[in-house]
C-alpha cells in the first residue's frame, strides 16, 4: 500500500459503483480522483456527490495524502 488510498462509497453512489470500497493509486488531489471516477464508473455521471478526505468534506480541490481514506457521499436529504 505504498501510494494507495482507500475510497469508501455510501448510499446510491455505492449502488452505482457496484461496491462499497475501492483501493486506488493515489491521484494526488480531489480533482484527479473525480476524473478517474467519472472515466471508470460512467454510472456516476448523473449523480451529485461530495468527497471527504480523512473525514473532512472537500469544498474545493484538495490534496489527497498517501494512505488517505476518501469517502464518496451521496446528496444529503432533509434539513
Amino acid at each position: 500500500m505504498e501510494n494507495q488510498i482507500k475510497v469508501k462509497a455510501f448510499g446510491m453512489v455505492a449502488e452505482k459503483l457496484g461496491k462499497q470500497e475501492l483501493v486506488l493509486e493515489n491521484p494526488g488531489n480531489s480533482d484527479r480522483l473525480l476524473e478517474h471516477l467519472n472515466e471508470n464508473y460512467p454510472d456516476l455521471k448523473g449523480i451529485k456527490f461530495s468527497l471527504a478526505v480523512n473525514k473532512k468534506l472537500c469544498t474545493e480541490p484538495s490534496i489527497i495524502p498517501i494512505g488517505a481514506e476518501v469517502a464518496i457521499l451521496p446528496p444529503f436529504s432533509g434539513g
